[in-house]
């Protein structure tokens, strides 16, 4: 397969914002741009400057701005049936919008041209090559996206064909196979690509829907066949099911294809753009996502985890640093030995048998397997040399109108302390509560901060007695980490999380202070 560098064409910001729940500010589209321009993103469709004042003003803002890589492209229709291309309103805007480049639409499927449209095979052959002779003619890039391509190709191939070629002439510089219901298979792709190759000359893109959960395999398929142009969105966002999702198809198409599609050393990069677009759309990012998500090379087996220790590749696809990843050993019921040595590898632990505590306490409803740090301190508080750094001796919660007070008793390196807080729930008055006893002895308590409380109930049949378990993410400037507590009772589960995320974070402070410790003596004594 040839390396040759591939155009990827990213409708995240357009397209992607058609899913359903997403809807993007002007400032949200200009972050995720920047970002995407810093990965090396040939094109960034910013949207459509003629259905909405929201986009217009974001080709106004993005004059201002800097691009490195990318350029920002402008999305439209060809012009109305029976209107000349200087009176269309649409290509006025795309104008107007100063967008250096242009990607227009067209009808591809004749059910399209006399149904929906309703006008003639002829005029819309005119209005194709019409609007890209315009857009040209007034010095734009011009990008032609054949609507419903597959579909039209189905219907009358030769009338699908003669769309492309109208765009051609017109001075397109790419032609873009859209399978905009996105029910088209990998072959049927590839034998459409390798046809439309022998009849067009302009460079061949490529533009799936995921409706048959194959718009990853389509475009792998256009590729292979001879498209240069891949469009897609970050996360596989979009109407419907969604588009092609660039987060799994870039490293794909740089790491098993061989083409090279971002700006080199970026690849890495990707996973956190991709989470930087959930977060902006107020979406969780798929944790099983491939290459990218935190279980894509986690292990749980324990016959993986034995192989994997002795040949990493044997049971993963990749090297993970190679996507800015790191290969996870997962601790469950499920477990064995090899699963727990290599996780105090991992971590830096000396092994410690735990497995039949896991074993126990994920019976009475807890779950380790994301929890990663509630199993470490087990391994510690197993350890010789193991001290706690504060044991909770007692605590009381009570509730008012809209608020909680909570008094806990701690002892701390020999002395106990008593201290009450409130706070807008239990948890939060036992947190505060909890940190206030601390914060003397240990000002690290002060960087902890919870960023995210998770609860589930594990056997709804129980009613308001059953089992409660709650996840607790906790992060400091440096590092996140979960802990995790089980118990009918809500306040219990939470406070088990809570106070072993609390000494986890306070034992990350003291490897973090001694690393730093150490660095400082080498410099002095080199």
């Amino acid at each position: 397969m040839s390396n040759a560098e591939l155009t990827i064409y990213d409708t995240t910001l357009r397209d992607g914002t058609q899913r359903e729940g997403i809807s993007l500010a002007v400032s949200d589209k200009l972050q995720i741009a920047e970002q995407l321009d810093a990965l090396g993103v040939a094109f960034v469709e910013g949207g459509w400057p003629g259905s909405n004042p929201k986009d217009a003003e974001l080709f106004r803002r993005a004059r201002d701005m800097d691009w490195h890589k990318t350029t920002l492209t402008a999305f439209g229709a060809t012009r109305r049936a029976g209107t000349r291309p200087e009176d269309d309103a649409n290509l006025a805007a795309l104008l107007e919008s100063g967008a250096r480049a242009c990607t227009i639409f067209g009808k591809t499927s004749l059910v399209h041209v006399q149904q929906v449209l309703r006008t003639t095979p002829d005029e819309n052959l005119a209005m194709i090559e019409d609007s890209v002779r315009y857009l040209r003619a007034n010095g734009r890039r011009v990008i032609y996206d054949a609507e419903h391509f597959f579909d039209g190709a189905r219907e009358d191939l030769a009338y699908a064909i003669a769309t492309l070629e109208a765009a051609e002439r017109g001075g397109a510089e790419a032609v873009v196979l859209c399978d905009t219901n996105g029910g088209s298979l990998p072959w049927e792709v590839d034998d459409r690509v390798r046809l439309v190759a022998a009849e067009i000359t302009v460079a061949i893109g490529i533009h799936a829907h995921d409706d048959g959960g194959c718009a990853v395999a389509n475009s792998l398929a256009a590729v292979r066949a001879g498209a240069t142009q891949v469009q897609g969105t970050l996360n596989g966002y979009g109407e419907r099911c969604g588009n092609a999702n660039l987060t799994t198809l870039i490293p794909d198409l740089e790491l098993k294809l061989g083409r090279r599609c971002l700006r080199p050393g970026s690849l890495a990069d990707l996973g956190r753009v991709a989470r930087f677009a959930a977060e902006i759309a107020n979406l969780s990012f798929d944790e099983h996502a491939p290459y990218f998500g935190r279980s894509a090379f986690a292990h749980k087996g324990g016959v993986h985890v034995a192989a994997v220790r002795r040949a990493p590749r044997a049971y993963e696809h990749v090297d993970p640093a190679r996507v800015g990843n790191r290969t996870r050993f997962v601790i469950s019921e499920l477990s064995g030995k090899a699963n727990v040595d290599a996780f105090a590898e991992e971590h830096g632990i000396t092994a410690a048998d735990v497995l039949t505590t896991v074993k126990e306490r994920e019976a009475e409803g807890a779950s380790f397997e994301s929890a990663e740090a509630a199993v470490a301190l087990m391994m510690r508080r197993r350890q010789p040399s193991y001290f706690a750094p504060f044991e909770l001796v007692d605590y009381k919660v009570m509730l008012g109108n809209g608020y909680a007070d909570a008094a806990v008793k701690v002892r701390v390196k020999g002395q106990i302390v008593h201290t009450a807080a409130e706070g807008n729930g239990p948890v939060s008055a036992l947190d505060a509560a909890l940190r206030k006893a601390l914060v003397a002895v240990y000002p690290a308590v002060e960087s902890i901060h919870l960023e995210d409380y998770k609860v589930r109930i594990i056997d709804g049949r129980e009613g308001t007695n059953a089992v409660t378990r709650v996840l607790i993410d906790h992060g400091n400037r440096r590092d996140r980490w979960t802990t995790v507590g089980a118990s009918p009772s809500i306040v219990e589960a939470s406070l088990t999380a809570l106070v072993d995320g609390i000494e986890h974070g306070l034992w990350l402070a003291r490897a973090t202070r001694k690393e730093s410790d150490e660095g400082h003596d080498r410099l002095a004594t080199g």
